[in-house]
């Protein structure tokens, strides 16, 4: 299954209380498990929050699924990458 990057304009988001992220995870969960009740493959692994974006790294069989679940939650989805590959510093190490 393919794994995405998807980075979200969100102001002021880095400095939002701890409140506000678990309201924010719980909702965004909602919209998953909905989604995924209907059939539909996507997955959140984690996010990374910063100053005003967030990162969030999501697998799905798609990115119209992706973009569906920003609509559906109301987290705003303003670039959807394809991860191609990953690497790590074991990489450095592995054969050819």
């Amino acid at each position: 299954m393919p794994r995405f990057v998807i980075e979200r304009d969100i102001p002021e988001i880095g400095s939002a209380d701890r409140a506000a992220m678990r309201d924010a995870s719980q909702k965004s969960n909602g919209v998953l498990q909905s989604m995924q009740a209907e059939g539909k493959n996507i997955y959140w692994e984690h996010s990374y929050v910063v100053n005003d974006k967030t990162f969030c790294i999501y697998r799905s069989d798609s990115e119209a699924l992706v973009m569906e679940h920003a609509e559906r939650s109301g987290f705003p989805a303003t670039t959807v990458t394809e991860v191609r590959r990953m690497i790590d510093p074991l990489t450095a190490e592995s054969a050819a």
